[in-house]
């Protein structure tokens, strides 16, 4: 059974088009999630939990509002040490979102997973509820063509467990791909001004290790997968340069539009422009 949660909004959510910022969804899916587990009678919130993948369906622009949102979350699918969140994101009567959370139990002393206690398992086996899965998004390695841009650790990334914030890793991820298109595509982040819109209709994020604070930055790589008619879909890694691992994954489906929000096409002059960077 799912349970709704209402999620306030801020106005520094609005980005440079008007409407809320595709990465603050992920922070009012985190917001929802919190108050979904104050209710678990174990100690499944305080005790560790890792996020292990983060899907979003943007199905509809949010704006501001000082009404909060409503999340519905429930419970998807119950493992033995791992298990599934499923969300949707209403304003209003109208659906904005729809998502999915693959969560781990963690234990922060040993820093390594832990199964669920029987209470934490019985209470979200309580909260389930039948939701389809959402169709994964197809990752492209990256190559040779992918383009880098190093990425610094703020201070406030970090969270309560001493590492930086799955819902920060969306904003590297956006500022990775800003700064590769602003570099391949002169005046593709300047459409707004020629009365286009860009957004994001779709994104999956596979985190494979955390991130720590540091002064040496590390990196956000991005290459284009696929060349749609009217979207672009976007893959990027956030790397540790100094040792080469990956930290995470992602494909991002951007769609643009015209000043009304109705999808056309992507100009030919931009494709051509990203076929170096095509993966």
């Amino acid at each position: 059974m799912s349970q709704p949660i209402e999620v306030p909004l801020r106005w520094g959510d609005v980005d440079a088009q008007g409407h809320i910022n595709n990465a603050r969804y992920a922070d009012y899916l985190q917001e929802a999630r919190a108050d979904f587990f104050l209710a678990c009678p174990g100690d499944l919130l305080t005790a560790g939990l890792v996020v292990t993948q983060q899907q979003i369906e943007y199905r509809s622009p949010l704006v501001f509002s000082h009404n909060p949102i409503v999340v519905d979350v429930a419970a998807a699918r119950v493992g033995a040490a791992r298990f599934t969140l499923a969300y949707t994101i209403w304003q209003a009567d109208r659906l904005v979102a729809v998502a999915r959370t693959k969560l781990c139990p963690y234990d922060l002393e040993a820093k390594a997973p832990r199964r669920l206690s029987p209470v934490e398992r019985d209470w979200l086996a309580g909260q389930t509820e039948a939701v389809e899965p959402l169709r994964p998004l197809v990752f492209r390695p990256m190559t040779a063509r992918a383009r880098q841009t190093p990425m610094r650790v703020r201070w406030s990334d970090i969270d309560a467990y001493g590492h930086v914030n799955n819902v920060i890793f969306f904003d590297y991820i956006q500022e990775g791909r800003i700064a590769f298109t602003a570099a391949a595509v002169e005046g593709m982040n300047d459409s707004v001004e020629q009365g286009y819109l860009w957004f994001v209709a779709r994104q999956d994020v596979d985190y494979l290790a955390p991130i720590e604070f540091r002064r040496q930055p590390y990196v956000v790589r991005t290459g284009v997968a696929h060349f749609g008619t009217t979207s672009l879909t976007f893959c990027s890694e956030v790397a540790d340069p100094l040792d080469g691992r990956r930290l995470a994954q992602a494909s991002t489906v951007a769609v643009f539009a015209d000043h009304r929000g109705h999808p056309t096409p992507v100009l030919e002059s931009w494709k051509a422009a990203l076929e170096e960077y095509r993966l």
